[in-house]
C-alpha cells in the first residue's frame, strides 16, 4: 500500500470528521429535538444528549445508501481524488459551521452537494442528471408535502369533535407499520439488509403478502393500542412521551441521512484501501455526528426551537410525524436531504394550522430560505473555481 496514498486518506478523514462534527452540531443534532424542547417537553441539554445517541444508532444501520449517493452518484465519468475529498468538505463544513455561528440553518445536503457537483465537473467529470432530478424532485416536495402534513395534522388534534386519545394512537400507528417496513442491517436473507415484517415473513409458512401484511398490522394495532391507554390515564404526559419517541425515531432518521453527507466524499478513497470498509467508515461519521451533537447542537436547538414559532406537544407532534416520513423516504431512495428545510416545513405548516402568520416570524423563515438557496450556490462556485485553480 502506498503511503501517500494513506496519509492523504488521512487528512481527508480527518476533514470528514470535522464534517461529520458540524452536521451533528447544525441540522442532525439540532433538528430533531427542536420541537420537543420547543413544547418544554426535554430540557436543550438533555436533548443534544439523546440525538446524539439516536443519530450514531441511525447513521451505522442506515447510512449506506446517502453515503453511496453523495461518494459515487452525483457526478459521472470521474471519481473525487483526495485532494478533491478535502476541499469539499472543508468548503461543506465551513458553510455549515457560519451557519451554526449565526444561528441560521444553513442546508448541509446543499452545500455538500454543490460542493461535489462543482469539484466533479471542474475535474471534467460529467452531470448525473437523472440524478439532480430525482434531489430536486425531493427537495422541491419537502416543504410541499411536509408542511401540508403538518397542516393536516395539526388542524385535527385540537378539534374537540376528535379526541387526543384516539386521534394520537392512529397516527402513532401509522408510524409503527413505517418501522416495520424499514430496513435494518443482517435482518435479510443472509445477512443481507431487511425489514422486521420481511423477517417475520419469511419465519411463517404462509404467503409472503398476508404475512407482511399481518405483521404490519400487528405491530400497528400494538402501537395504537399503548399509546391509547398512555394518552387516556395521563394525557398531558402521554403526549410528551409521544413526542419524545417521535423525536428520538427523527434522530435516528437524521443519522441515517446526514452521515452521507460527510462520509460520501470518503468511501471512493475508502475502497482502495482494503482493510477500510463502509462500515467503519460509517462508525467514524456517527461518532463525529455524535461529538457534534452533544458539544455544538444547544445553540442550534435554542434556534430552531424559540426563534421560528411558539410550539406546543400538537404543532410539535404534527411537526415530527411527516419529518420522520420524508426523512426515511429519502433514505430508501439514497437522496441527500435537508432536515433543517424537513423541519422549518413542518413547523411553519402545523403553526399556519394553529393561528396563520401570527405564531411564525416570516422574516426569519424568508431569510432562512435566502440561506439554503445562497449556500448551494456559493459552494458549487466556490468549489468549482477553486478546483479549477488548485487540482
Amino acid at each position: 500500500m502506498d503511503v501517500s496514498v494513506l496519509l492523504l486518506f488521512g487528512v481527508a478523514s480527518i476533514a470528514s470528521l470535522f464534517m461529520a462534527w458540524v452536521v451533528g452540531a447544525g441540522s442532525s443534532g439540532a433538528t430533531p429535538f427542536a420541537p420537543a424542547v420547543g413544547a418544554n417537553a426535554i430540557s436543550t441539554m438533555r436533548a443534544a444528549f439523546v440525538v446524539g445517541i439516536f443519530g450514531f444508532v441511525g447513521a451505522v444501520t442506515q447510512g449506506a445508501n446517502v453515503s453511496e449517493a453523495v461518494g459515487s452518484g452525483l457526478i459521472e465519468g470521474v471519481s473525487l481524488p483526495a485532494t478533491g475529498v478535502i476541499l469539499v468538505l472543508l468548503i461543506g463544513a465551513g458553510l455549515m459551521a457560519i451557519g451554526i455561528y449565526t444561528g441560521y440553518p444553513i442546508a448541509t445536503a446543499f452545500t455538500v452537494a454543490g460542493s461535489v457537483v462543482g469539484v466533479g465537473l471542474a475535474l471534467g467529470g460529467a452531470p448525473a442528471w437523472a440524478k439532480y432530478q430525482q434531489i430536486g424532485l425531493v427537495w422541491v416536495a419537502t416543504p410541499v408535502v411536509g408542511g401540508g402534513i403538518a397542516y393536516a395534522i395539526a388542524s385535527v388534534l385540537p378539534r374537540e369533535d376528535v379526541p387526543e386519545r384516539f386521534s394520537v394512537p392512529i397516527l402513532t400507528a401509522l408510524v409503527g407499520a413505517v418501522i416495520t417496513n424499514l430496513e435494518f442491517p443482517t435482518l435479510g436473507p443472509h445477512g443481507a439488509p431487511g425489514s422486521i415484517a420481511g423477517a417475520t415473513a419469511r419465519a411463517l409458512p404462509v404467503d409472503r403478502a398476508i404475512a407482511v401484511g399481518g405483521a404490519t398490522l400487528a405491530v400497528a394495532l400494538a402501537t395504537a393500542l399503548v399509546v391509547h391507554w398512555d394518552v387516556n390515564r395521563d394525557r398531558d404526559g402521554g403526549l410528551r412521551r409521544v413526542l419524545l419517541a417521535l423525536g428520538s425515531l427523527v434522530a435516528f432518521s437524521a443519522g441515517g441521512s446526514q452521515v452521507g453527507l460527510a462520509v460520501g466524499p470518503l468511501l471512493p478513497l475508502a475502497d482502495e484501501i482494503e482493510f477500510v470498509s463502509t462500515f467503519a467508515v460509517l462508525v467514524g461519521g456517527g461518532l463525529g455526528i455524535l461529538v457534534g451533537s452533544w458539544t455544538g447542537a444547544p445553540r442550534m436547538i435554542k434556534s430552531l426551537s424559540q426563534d421560528y414559532s411558539s410550539l406546543g406537544p400538537r404543532r410539535s407532534i404534527a411537526t415530527l410525524i411527516p419529518s420522520f416520513l420524508i426523512a426515511q423516504t429519502a433514505v430508501l431512495l439514497g437522496v441527500p436531504v435537508s432536515f433543517n428545510e424537513i423541519i422549518v416545513s413542518g413547523i411553519v405548516g402545523s403553526g399556519a394550522a394553529v393561528g396563520g402568520g401570527d405564531v411564525v416570524d416570516l422574516r426569519k423563515i424568508l431569510l432562512t430560505v435566502g440561506a439554503w438557496i445562497g449556500s448551494l450556490v456559493l459552494a458549487f462556485v466556490v468549489a468549482y473555481l477553486t478546483a479549477v485553480a488548485a487540482l
